[in-house]
């Protein structure tokens, strides 16, 4: 039988250090065409910059780099020049990095397939002895056998290129590329894949620079709107502004933090600016970004001291619900539904709208964090993993963790409402069995999700998951068990019954103790009855015979004939 995986702390996700904001230009036909033309100028500059410095390789040192911005600087200005080569940098430096974790999944699936080729045909796995299962056919063993000779060779082609220094990036994008070979399968003509490729190619970006005017001189946007941007050289006859710039007609209108873009325009603080081409809608948009100093990370029992609202993500919906300090559900279980089929922007609206109605939720609940799973799908859709499931894989390939992760801390940093990220293990198995069938009631309904909420919930507060079973209700006293009421980790003795006090054991106050012994004389009784210092009972009532022997002066008592007295 296997043990338990040890369970990671929880902590409090940081927020952003970076803010994005884009527009839509509302351009005219010649400030379009003068767009085109200057960013497809600088994007054939940028392309050519990006094979030389993937020839350098990891050799390329400062001196590499002067040389290739002077280059560069004759040929365009000397901001453009020394923009052109910071993406440059940055998009190799990002090659690099992505080629060192292919490498990693690699050798990740080698490991995991190689051990099972071994086992015979059939056997089960021994988690005692560390041995893992066998394959079920001939045929799967043969297939996986020639899958693991390929990730062997592909391996060795990503080493020798690590070795190397040799980086693949396709400028536009490979998907975009491979397309031009499948338009039919696209639905595009040979114009319009043009088009997008063109625009993906074009260069329009700078990065913005503290105390220069507006924070950017080769793209610069006044507090009031107006857009320019610097000319290269062999441009400078589009000038329509001094300086060899040129200044659009169209106006920028920032909707979403505008105010905040707004006071670093007018003290002159960076800002980096990106101006896109979209041929599918035929638009253009602007795109500022700036960094800021990141808030200080807020302590884990300060973020939970009014509570949590616990949150399942799944494919198809958020199930959340309302945890107290104590552990204990409060209100009934959320569900915040999105789709994920479509396209990438609508899929990323419907992921939007979701978070936008939890931070909603949990403002009105009073409640100052979210716990979530910290997931990480990295092998989630090996078959290694999860064998001939491909229900489940599908499931989790299509799950977008790290976007609605990003999302949620993004936003919820707006809303001043901390992320506590818990460890993801058997908050699902134990959540189901410890919560689901003593919540549902004959007017709700627990689902499976709903009861991984409370247990990432508890996770994030410090409790365990399980709750305490409630005594039978045919006494009152503590031999029954335990209480449903919650303690905290640290509370002694919380799973035992509770002491036994001396003392009669009753509810009522000690004599003269009473808390409103002075309300209750004005009752029908005689005296106050909770100071009452001795009791005697009461006598038995008499019967309707003896009631009868006891009065001397009756002609007739009969059981249904009424006395009759003497009267002298």
């Amino acid at each position: 039988m296997g043990t338990l995986r040890e369970v990671a702390a929880s902590f409090v996700v940081p927020g952003p250090a970076g803010v994005a904001i884009r527009d839509r230009l509302r351009v005219s036909d010649a400030d379009a065409a003068v767009l085109t033309e200057v960013g497809v100028f600088l994007g054939s500059l940028a392309a050519g910059d990006l094979a030389e410095r993937s020839r350098q390789g990891p050799a390329h040192d400062a001196a590499g780099w002067a040389v290739r911005k002077r280059e560069l600087t004759g040929r365009s200005s000397a901001r453009w020049a020394g923009s052109i080569t910071k993406a440059t940098h940055d998009q190799w430096a990002l090659a690099r990095r992505g080629q060192a974790a292919h490498a990693a999944w690699l050798r990740g699936q080698i490991a995991s397939i190689k051990a099972r080729p071994a086992r015979p045909l059939g056997a089960k796995a021994d988690r005692r002895a560390g041995l893992v299962r066998g394959y079920a056919t001939r045929v799967e063993w043969h297939a996986k056998s020639r899958r693991l000779q390929m990730l062997k060779d592909r391996l060795a082609v990503v080493e020798a290129d690590w070795a190397a220094g040799r980086v693949h990036v396709v400028r536009g994008g490979k998907r975009l590329a491979n397309t031009r070979h499948h338009l039919a399968a696209a639905g595009l003509d040979e114009h319009a894949w043009r088009e997008r490729w063109r625009a993906e190619r074009m260069f329009l970006a700078a990065d913005g620079e503290s105390g220069k005017r507006l924070g950017n001189k080769t793209i610069r946007v006044t507090d009031t709107g107006q857009l320019s941007l610097k000319l290269p050289a062999p441009l400078a006859h589009l000038a329509n502004a001094p300086h060899g710039r040129y200044v659009l007609d169209a106006t920028v209108r920032f909707q979403y933090r505008g105010q905040e873009w707004r006071d670093r325009v007018t003290a002159n603080r960076a800002v980096a600016y990106r101006i896109h081409h979209d041929p599918v809608r035929g638009r253009w948009y602007v795109t500022a970004s700036w960094q800021r100093a990141a808030p200080p990370a807020l302590p884990l029992q300060a973020a939970l001291a009014r509570g949590v609202v616990g949150v399942d993500m799944n494919d198809d919906h958020l199930a959340a619900w309302q945890l107290d300090v104590h552990g204990n559900p409060v209100g009934e279980p959320q569900r915040f539904f999105y789709d994920l089929t479509g396209t990438a922007q609508h899929r990323d609206a419907q992921i939007r709208h979701a978070l936008t109605r939890l931070l909603h939720h949990t403002r009105r609940c009073g409640a100052a964090a979210i716990a979530i799973e910290d997931l990480d799908f990295t092998d989630g859709t090996s078959r290694e993993k999860h064998g001939r499931n491909k229900r489940f894989r599908r499931l989790i390939s299509r799950f977008p963790t790290a976007k609605l992760r990003a999302r949620l801390v993004s936003m919820a940093a707006e809303q001043d409402i901390a992320i506590v990220a818990v460890d993801p293990a058997y908050t699902s198995r134990w959540g189901a069995q410890h919560w689901q069938k003593p919540l549902t009631t004959p007017r709700r309904t627990m689902s499976r999700h709903d009861a991984a909420s409370i247990a990432i919930g508890r996770r994030a507060l410090g409790h365990p998951i399980r709750r305490r079973t409630t005594p039978p209700p045919s006494h009152q006293s503590d031999g029954a068990g335990h209480r449903t009421a919650q303690a905290r980790p640290e509370i002694r003795r919380r799973e035992e019954t509770r002491p036994h006090i001396p003392g009669p054991r009753t509810r009522c106050a000690p004599p003269g103790r009473g808390a409103k012994a002075g309300d209750q004389g004005a009752q029908h009784r005689s005296g106050h009855p909770a100071e009452h210092a001795s009791w005697q009972q009461d006598p038995l009532p008499l019967s309707l015979q003896e009631r009868c022997n006891r009065l001397p002066t009756r002609t007739a008592c009969g059981p249904n004939e009424p006395a009759q007295e003497k009267h002298p």
